[in-house]
């Protein structure tokens, strides 16, 4: 990815999961902004980009952080919303046994205190694959990966979700399903 590219994901990361207010843009209640309202509302906030750069980053982001509506005239994030206002409208999926969490070492004795809870976002986020969750953990300092009891969080009634790009969502985990390392 592009320098130029990097930068344009993260101020869509900002703008469609965070605070699209900043540049005056309304999502609708499912986190859809329409494309060209976006491009114009950045361009008037001195972030210029193209259509099609815009397309090259939602489909070259190796998370596929975002999505466009089927007709394409709308974009979202996939999940990672701060804003409670948003609902992705994702059916509950049943997950498979284990799911992964990657942090920081610096937030274990929190999580070992209480579990994982959501902060500032909607959901935690969870991966299937033990390396995502070592590239999660790294971004945030030095990477601990726990393993998630997921199934059986699923059979004693908690919720899952999978979000278009297959991270694994859900309210909290408590401590009784963390194994740590």
């Amino acid at each position: 990815m592009t320098d130029k590219n990097v930068s344009i994901s993260k101020f869509l990361s900002l703008i469609l999961r965070h605070a699209p207010d900043t540049i005056g843009l309304t999502l609708d209640k499912n986190g859809w902004a329409d494309v060209a309202t976006l491009l114009e509302r950045a361009h008037a906030h001195g972030k210029r980009f193209t259509l099609e750069e815009l397309r090259d980053v939602v489909a070259s982001n190796e998370k596929q952080r975002f999505a466009f509506s089927d007709d394409g005239r709308s974009i979202r994030a996939s999940q990672g919303h701060s804003l409670k206002s948003v609902d992705l409208e994702l059916a509950p999926a049943q997950p498979p046994d284990v799911l992964y969490h990657g942090t920081a070492s610096r937030f274990i004795t929190a999580i070992r205190a209480g579990g994982l809870r959501a902060q500032s976002r909607q959901h935690v986020h969870l991966s299937e694959e033990r390396a995502t969750a070592v590239s999660v953990g790294t971004r945030y300092g030095v990477p601990v990966v726990l393993s998630i009891q997921a199934a059986a969080m699923a059979t004693q009634g908690h919720v899952f979700y999978r979000s278009d790009n297959g991270v694994w969502l859900t309210d909290a985990v408590p401590l009784k399903f963390i194994d740590f390392p």
